[in-house]
């Protein structure tokens, strides 16, 4: 079950990317992983990317100890933007294109946005030299899409708290708990509030919660993990050592920024999470493959992707 892996500190999740709505790439990523060993999977909250999921699934010839969390968001939550480019302003300079590190952004005549690929890092609205680049929020009506994605059968969904407005996050929190009563995620970083602050809103969260019941993400940068370096995931290690010290009564996971040098970092701070979600850097050592229409037919080319995921798992699960 996921709880014993959390409390067995052996839990490794893939974040596939909140705003990741490319189902191809997706199953790619599940069977990939999966077979690599990693059992928690983080997925865009729609439905035809958790059946993305589980074709990757079915796949790699897996049935049980894999586990799919769906992750909502709230407005002001970077995970659930898109960017848009203003053609009108846009100078044709691509930078855009150059710095997306998920390939979202095409010239076509134009330069635009795959909106499915699109993950709102907002790399490219910072490498826009004339503003042409917006980030809108793309939200969802938590009850219209909960009950779909709960009839798929989920394990987990992850509550994207990162926001000034306290109200909104605890009615969207209400709703979530009203909806589901399995393993609840609160994802948090440091952008918004202070550190007192963070510890009170998630303190104030849990208590409509039964203890460990819940895991909080402690985020360091989101979606910064693209370099393997302790410097990336300096954040997420701090993030954490705030919410156990706290000795709250819920699950610890760093994520943001984290790589191979997350789990070694924090055990030399004195933290100890239950699980480790990598995101960026995960999909990034494997980009090549994912790429391949010949992955699962060609053994010997998913048989290298999975060495390589391999190496990341076990460097957290083992570490």
């Amino acid at each position: 079950m996921l709880k014993d892996l959390l409390e067995n500190k052996k839990c490794f999740k893939l974040v596939c990317g909140c705003g990741n709505e490319d189902a191809q790439e997706v199953e790619r990523l599940v069977a990939i992983y999966s077979l690599a060993g990693c059992n928690f999977f983080d997925l865009c909250a729609k439905p035809e990317i958790v059946d993305a999921a589980k074709r990757g699934l079915e796949t790699a010839g897996i049935k049980e100890d894999r586990y799919l969390c769906v992750s909502v968001g709230i407005d002001g939550d970077p995970h659930i933007n898109k960017a848009f480019i203003d053609i009108n302003k846009c100078v044709k300079c691509g930078n855009c294109e150059a710095a997306c590190p998920h390939d979202a952004v095409v010239c076509n005549k134009n330069f635009e946005v795959k909106k499915e690929r699109c993950i709102g890092c907002n790399q490219c609205a910072n490498n826009c030299p004339v503003g042409a680049i917006e980030m809108v929020s793309q939200l969802q009506d938590y009850k219209e899409i909960l009950p779909k994605l709960i009839e798929k059968g989920i394990d987990c969904i992850e509550f994207h708290a990162i926001s000034t407005d306290e109200n909104d996050v605890m009615d969207k929190w209400a709703q979530i708990n009203d909806y589901f009563d399995g393993m609840l995620c609160i994802s948090v970083d440091r952008s918004e509030l202070g550190d007192k602050r963070l510890k009170e809103r998630v303190g104030k969260m849990l208590e409509i919660r039964k203890p460990y019941t819940t895991i909080i993400q402690a985020d360091g940068i989101a979606m910064s993990g693209s370099n393997d370096e302790y410097g990336t995931t300096l954040q997420a290690v701090a993030t954490a050592q705030l919410f156990q010290n706290a000795k709250l009564p819920a699950y610890i996971m760093m994520s943001g920024g984290t790589n191979t040098k997350s789990i070694n970092f924090a055990h030399q701070c004195g933290v100890y999470p239950h699980c480790l979600a990598v995101g960026s850097y995960a999909r990034k050592i494997v980009k090549d493959y994912l790429l391949a229409d010949d992955l699962f037919a060609d053994k010997e080319k998913l048989n290298k992707a999975v060495a390589i995921a391999k190496e990341l798992v076990d460097t957290i699960v083992m570490g």
